[in-house]
């Protein structure tokens, strides 16, 4: 069978279907694998991821990925995350002795960029979470509804939704709270912050993103597979409705039993004849999903300016900095000693405002929030910087949008189809693209008479929550 993309997705799909017993061959039409999720060189050497990635505790099948292509030590957890509000004042959510959904207590209580009100508004909505296990009435509401609504039917304050439910969601969902279907977000705090104790732990690569994927290609060539990489399609070959074969570079023409898909669903519409569209009206409809942006922004000081690993900055346009000499461990990720000085990088999840201005634009913007949260950032001498921009990093969780999305088996014979964007019950996360790439191999497997399943189930409720469950 043939993969086309070696994203996550993709990655997914192959490696799962190859230990299934499948021949596997999988075409790239970049230099490298990874996809979205992936990092590249700089001229002097320097290994950049394109956007920080990170995973959480309730991300199971993102871990079992890890796990089957030898990358799960490549993961560092940690089990304190940091809040820095403009005025310098700290907060952390850390879980602490009480069982679960009363982990978190303890420190929100103390969490300082939040006052009493503040903290009394945010825990009647999670109560109310609570209550439903997660499916609170309004979300069945036809077309949905955005998650700002949501918050305000619960008289949320202005400030809890500043400082807690938009810093969370923006960067858990790369979109604004009112273009976010609350169906996601209360799924987010549902699974990751109340339902078990672990499910908020949050996973940083301690490599290069590329580096987590050396054991993928590996993993399908083992098992009799290839991956090819600067493949990229061409175009399909259908007869009577049926996908018959792919049409690569210098007319060269490639056949197999099945075809997974695992591109974006931009480049799926536009390889798709009108006639496929046509046949299956999920893929008629792939133009009403919209793209989200994120920008990340590389900073090298002179300097050690932070000591933690990675820090939540509130009320700014950068949301997060990673403190990337740290997690890399006295390495840059590639066997190279770590030169003196220290290398962050900031994301901004959602930054439409951001796909305007320049580059250099954007570094002073950013530099200026840095040195204003960290002050030893401001004595020290910014070395080097970089920019850079994914317009269409993700698809937009707009309200209804599971509606436009596709089922990973299609109408057309041995058309499959892999991709956050799919139908995964997801938002578009690590998470996302590997369920998909599971679910369409799970997919085509039972098409082919098998009983072949590779999703794993969510984190189990635990302490108090197996009793509500």
């Amino acid at each position: 069978m043939i993969v086309i993309g070696g994203g996550l997705a993709g990655l997914a799909a192959g490696v799962a279907l190859a230990e299934s017993g499948w021949r596997v061959r999988l075409f790239e039409q970049r230099p490298f694998l990874g996809g979205r999720a992936t990092s590249y060189v700089l001229p002097d050497g320097e290994h950049v991821d394109n956007c920080q990635h990170v995973t959480l505790g309730c991300c199971t099948n993102l871990d079992d990925f890890y796990r089957r292509v030898g990358a799960a030590g490549k993961i560092k957890f940690f089990d304190r995350l940091l809040f820095l509000d403009p005025q310098g004042r700290e907060g952390e959510m850390q879980a602490g002795f009480l069982p679960a959904p009363f982990h978190m207590t303890g420190s929100f209580a103390a969490f300082a960029p939040l006052t009493l009100l503040d903290k009394f508004s945010i825990a009647r909505a999670m109560l109310d979470i609570l209550r439903t296990q997660g499916r609170t009435a309004d979300l069945r509401e036809e077309g949905g509804i955005s998650m700002l609504e949501w918050l305000r039917r619960r008289g949320q304050t202005k400030r809890a939704i500043e400082r807690f439910w938009r810093v969370v969601l923006v960067s858990a969902l790369d979109e604004e709270l009112d273009r976010t279907d609350a169906r996601f977000g209360v799924d987010v705090f549902w699974k990751a912050f109340l339902s078990n104790s672990t499910g908020y732990r949050m996973g940083v690569p301690a490599v290069p993103l590329a580096n987590l994927y050396d054991g993928c290609k590996s993993e399908i060539e083992r098992r009799g597979g290839e991956v090819t990489l600067r493949a990229p399609v061409r175009g399909l070959k259908m007869e009577s409705g049926e996908l018959t074969g792919i049409r690569f570079d210098e007319g060269r023409e490639e056949t197999a039993d099945a075809y997974v898909f695992a591109v974006p669903h931009t480049a799926l519409s536009e390889l798709l004849p009108e006639s496929v569209k046509q046949s299956d009206p999920s893929l008629a409809n792939l133009d009403k999903i919209k793209v989200a942006p994120i920008t990340g922004v590389h900073f090298w000081f002179d300097r050690v300016v932070m000591r933690e690993p990675f820090v939540t900055l509130l009320e700014t346009n950068t949301q997060w900095i990673f403190n990337k000499t740290a997690l890399y461990a006295d390495s840059n990720g590639a066997g190279k000693p770590a030169a003196a000085g220290q290398y962050l990088q900031l994301v901004i999840s959602a930054s439409y405002e951001l796909l305007q201005k320049s580059r250099q634009e954007i570094i002073d913007l950013c530099l200026t929030e840095v040195r204003q949260a960290l002050p030893a950032a401001r004595e020290a001498q910014l070395v080097k910087a970089t920019v850079i921009k994914e317009a269409a990093a993700t698809f937009s969780p707009e309200p209804g949008v599971d509606r436009w999305r596709s089922k990973q088996q299609t109408a057309i014979p041995r058309l499959f189809l892999a991709g956050d964007w799919t139908a995964t019950g997801w938002p578009a996360t690590m998470e996302g693209a590997v369920r998909s790439g599971y679910l369409a191999a799970g997919a085509l497997s039972q098409a082919a008479g098998q009983e072949a399943r590779f999703l794993v189930p969510d984190l189990p409720p635990a302490g108090l929550m197996r009793l509500f469950a």
